[in-house]
């Protein structure tokens, strides 16, 4: 039991870590990262540690479409503790402004 404990005070500290990693990923076009945009819609670590994410964009047709994934999957990938990184692109449900972190809303004025 004690080694479960371990594990997932382990899978914590890396989840804090990966997080800390996508937090320096901006939209191009607004100035407030992707977690706290609210783009990050799960992160789950796997015993083999690959990590699982799934993410959105601010709209199908966003401009940064063709960067913004790759981006988080490569910041993801370079944290240290990870083996692989899985992303999947959802647009269900699709985002909102209600999705963005308090800081966010306050930053783009929503507040």
């Amino acid at each position: 039991m004690g080694a479960e404990i371990t594990n997932l005070s382990d899978d914590i500290v890396l989840e804090d870590r990966i997080i800390e990693n996508i937090k320096e990923i901006y939209d191009p076009e607004i100035p407030v990262n992707v977690y706290d945009l609210g783009l990050i819609y799960r992160v789950d670590i796997a015993e083999d540690k690959t990590v699982h994410v799934t993410m959105t964009l601010t709209a199908p047709n966003c401009p940064a479409a063709g960067i913004l994934p790759g981006q988080v999957e490569q910041a993801v990938g370079n944290t240290d503790g990870v083996a692989d990184v899985d992303l999947e692109l959802t647009f269900d449900p699709p985002f909102t402004p209600e999705m963005m972190s308090d800081e966010a809303r306050l930053e783009l004025g929503f507040m």
